[in-house]
Parts: C-alpha cells; structure tokens; sequence
C-alpha cells in the first residue's frame, strides 16, 4: 500500500475540512499531520514524509500566500532538500480562502515550486471545471483550479459551514487520484 501523508496548517477549521475530505479520497493510504499553531511538526511526521510516496501540501490562503505556520515548515524541510530525500516523490496541494479567488494561485503556485525544488512529481487535479450558468458551489471544481484543489469559506462561515460541498466534492475526488497513481508507481 502507496503511503499518502497530507501536512497542512488551518487556522479556522477551514482547511482542516478540506484535508479530511483529501484523506477520505485517498482511504487508508493517507495521513493527516496538522502543522501546529508555532509552525511545527512532530518528529513522527518527518519521518514519516520521509517514507512516504506522496506528500500533499495545504494551506489557507493568507495575504497571497500560505499561512506563516506553513512556510515555517517549508523552511525546515531544506534538510531534506540537500539530502534529496525527498527526490521522486509525488506532490500535491490544496488551499482555501474566504474569497473566490482570494489569490488562491499564488499558494498553489509556491506549492509546485517547493515540490520542485525538492525534486519533486507534482499531481494535478484533473477535473474539468464547472463553468456554465446551471453550475453551483455544490458542483466540483466549481472555481475551475489545475493545480489541486481549491476551496472558500465565507470569513464569516464556521467550519461546519464551509468550505462548499463542491469543493469537499473535489478535494474527495482529489485524494481518490493521488492514491491511483501512488499505487501505480510502487507496483511499478
């Protein structure tokens, strides 16, 4: 079995959600590793990067970027990096924010260019949008992301609110594709 581990901060419960939705698409495969409220991450949790097949990246979208909390990970993650333990590995992310757009690209676009530098297979999302008049928030992909997926949550929304069904719908569908493919790797 392909080892998925999703490391992710929310400040909210927001993204949280989302993660949980990732997880649930990937079923047994995956783990979650919520980064903590300081920006760090049990010793358990990078080893477990470590051995994984699939490392999934997710953030709130904060002031066009992730959250601080994430980015101090990712500043640790450079000794991995010199390592190259992280070569070859499969990578994804997903994020959210309270507006539609909300800058969402510029996260996930850090996002790939992290996974790069690690050297680095970054999965897709693979979902056509759902760009017609008749589509809703309860349709997937219905902001029409590439990159992995997107969510929002109304600021004033609590966690049981938000993010929208077709985003949890996505971010479900998501996890499902990461595992097919971490699994055709290591049967590889």
């Amino acid at each position: 079995m392909a080892k998925i581990e999703i490391i992710y901060f929310s400040g909210y419960g927001h993204t949280t959600k989302q993660a949980e939705a990732i997880a649930q698409g990937a079923g047994d495969q995956a783990r979650l590793w919520p980064i903590s409220e300081d920006g760090t991450l049990p010793d358990e949790a990078w080893d477990a990067l470590d051995g994984a097949d699939a490392i999934l990246f997710g953030s709130p979208t904060y002031m066009g970027n992730a959250a601080w909390q994430f980015k101090k990970v990712a500043d640790t993650s450079a000794q991995r990096w010199f390592t190259r333990s992280w070569q070859d590995k499969l990578f994804g992310g997903f994020t959210n924010s309270g507006s539609p757009s909300g800058d969402k690209g510029m996260t996930m676009a850090w996002f790939q260019t992290l996974a790069a530098q690690h050297g680095g297979l970054w999965v897709s999302l693979n979902q056509m949008p759902a760009n017609t008049k008749a589509n809703t928030a309860a349709d997937m992909n219905h902001f029409g992301g590439s990159a992995g997926p997107l969510a929002t949550s109304p600021s004033d929304a609590s966690p049981e609110e938000g993010p929208f069904a077709g985003d949890l719908i996505s971010a479900r569908t998501y996890g499902e594709r990461v595992a097919t493919l971490a699994q055709a790797r290591q049967a590889a």
